[in-house]
């Protein structure tokens, strides 16, 4: 690892294989906490590479415990992370929303290291016990259309580095692996990135991939589509940047999405959205993002009918009756 750290150093590149091993051997145990700091170190301090990335995928993905899910033809919708916004859980409540609508959904997630609540604190904070039983996330599927993966089960490298990530409480090239090793390999994915690198990154690396994608990037920043600025959203057939205005819905400030200090409050927004008693930004907000997932799917499908689609499942209270089956299934 030390010859390693030095050309990393030097500002040399990693190719594909020996990014592999690299990452392989985190899993495995083979250096330090100290080293894995520095190596995660050099890549807040320059870009990684489409063979970095590539190559700690490949390692995510050789050693996770696979699960066959192909039959569901599910989505997943997840952000980046590292963003520094502290939002509430946008894309997970946007999972029940999906779900509601008749859609199935295989979300994979994991503990905030960079927020105060990630996927898997606000899953706990509703009882869910997780499991990577390929019979039990059957059942949740089949009860109601989604089916939690918590990253660490799935991926030993994941596991291997969850206290470092949050102890070093900022963003990692972890949170850039997540969402691209989904190890039930869903068949749709819309990714939020929080900047334009990323933005090409992804739709780069995609496009090399068998999922059908979506990439997502509200240019104030945000992994998500926030409705607090103009984003751009990239598919296998476009590109576009779109307004708030443009999809019909409202312009929202930043603190109108804010997660609050604690797991708890943020896990009380997330209740409040799928009740349907949420602000406006917050429910909008919730809605655009499930909207995109839908046209992911459906490309045939227009934004507006999008839109429709995932405000009936919030209004007719599908979304929530989503929420409560998969508490007693996961419970």
């Amino acid at each position: 690892m030390k010859d390693l750290l030095y050309r990393l150093f030097e500002h040399q590149y990693l190719g594909r294989e020996e990014a592999q091993k690299v990452l392989a051997g985190i899993a495995e145990g083979k250096y330090n906490a100290e080293q894995v700091s520095a190596l995660i170190t050099v890549f807040l301090m320059r870009s990684i590479s489409v063979d970095e990335l590539a190559g700690f995928r490949d390692a995510l993905l050789s050693m996770r415990i696979p699960v066959d899910l192909s039959e569901y033809k599910p989505i997943d919708i997840v952000g980046t992370g590292g963003d520094g916004k502290n939002t509430f859980n946008i894309s997970t409540a946007a999972c029940f929303v999906l779900a509601g609508a008749g859609y199935n959904v295989v979300k994979h997630g994991n503990y905030g290291a960079t927020s105060v609540s990630g996927a898997s604190n606000v899953m706990e904070q509703h009882g869910v016990v997780f499991t990577n039983d390929v019979g039990r996330l059957r059942k949740s599927l089949d009860a109601c259309r989604l089916a939690y993966l918590h990253a660490p089960l799935f991926n030993p490298a994941m596991k291997a580095v969850t206290s470092i990530r949050k102890n070093l409480g900022v963003r990692t090239f972890f949170n850039l692996l997540g969402p691209l090793a989904n190890p039930a390999m869903p068949a749709y994915q819309l990714l939020g990135v929080y900047n334009l690198p990323l933005f090409r990154l992804y739709s780069y690396t995609y496009q090399s991939g068998g999922a059908r994608f979506g990439v997502v990037h509200s240019i104030d920043g945000y992994d998500e589509i926030s409705l607090t600025s103009e984003f751009k959203v990239a598919m296998p057939e476009k590109e576009k940047v779109y307004s708030p205005e443009m999809v019909g819905l409202k312009r929202y400030r930043s603190e109108d999405l804010y997660g609050g200090d604690t797991p708890e409050a943020a896990s009380r927004i997330f209740d409040n959205v799928l009740h349907n008693t949420a602000t406006d930004a917050q429910r909008d907000c919730v809605l655009i993002n499930a909207a995109f997932a839908i046209q992911v799917i459906c490309p045939q499908k227009s934004i507006e009918a999008c839109l429709l689609e995932a405000r009936e499942s919030l209004d007719s209270g599908n979304a929530l009756k989503v929420l409560k089956k998969f508490i007693e299934i996961n419970g």
